[in-house]
């Protein structure tokens, strides 16, 4: 598996990724529209880039296949890395792709940024990535209970850390 930059025309697979709008909810916490549009995506991932820094990547694998999605940027005033938007393609989870992107991410992170620390935020309600994260390393940091409301749910917001020291675990 590699990681590489979102090209536009990566547009047109990811799109198809998220196929209901509580999973969609759960991915982006509706910052995006649902469904996915061009227009709207592109310019969520440039208002993200311009305020934050954040750039969208990709993962594939050995034969150029699209695995995962997320965007990442890196706050230099605190010198922690922040995953967002992650996504793995449907049709792979649960295969071990979700850790393995992460691990790339992280390695990304720590070699290349130099950051500290990397940081994301899941809804504790979406379990199976949860799971993910905390199988990859990543330590609950605190939770927000109702922090985000979907029609008739309220989730929580939890902040998730993975720590330079916790490389070695």
């Amino acid at each position: 598996m590699r990681l590489r930059p979102f090209l536009p025309d990566d547009f047109d697979t990811i799109k198809d990724w998220i196929t209901d709008g509580r999973t969609h909810a759960m991915w982006c916490a509706n910052l995006i529209k649902y469904p996915l549009e061009r227009e709207n995506f592109f310019s969520v991932m440039k208002e993200i880039g311009t305020r934050f820094g954040d750039a969208p990547f990709l993962a594939t694998d050995g034969s150029g296949k699209l695995v995962g999605f997320f965007c990442y940027s890196l706050n230099l005033e605190t010198n922690e890395g922040m995953l967002k938007f992650v996504m793995v393609n449907p049709k792979l989870r649960g295969q071990g792709y979700g850790r393995q992107m992460l691990r790339l991410v992280l390695d990304y992170a720590f070699s290349i940024t130099k950051t500290d620390a990397v940081q994301l935020n899941v809804f504790p309600e979406n379990t199976g990535a949860k799971k993910c994260y905390e199988h990859a390393g990543f330590i609950e940091r605190s939770t927000t209970p109702g922090a985000f409301a979907y029609k008739d749910e309220k989730w929580g917001r939890c902040n998730m850390v993975f720590k330079q020291s916790n490389k070695n675990l």
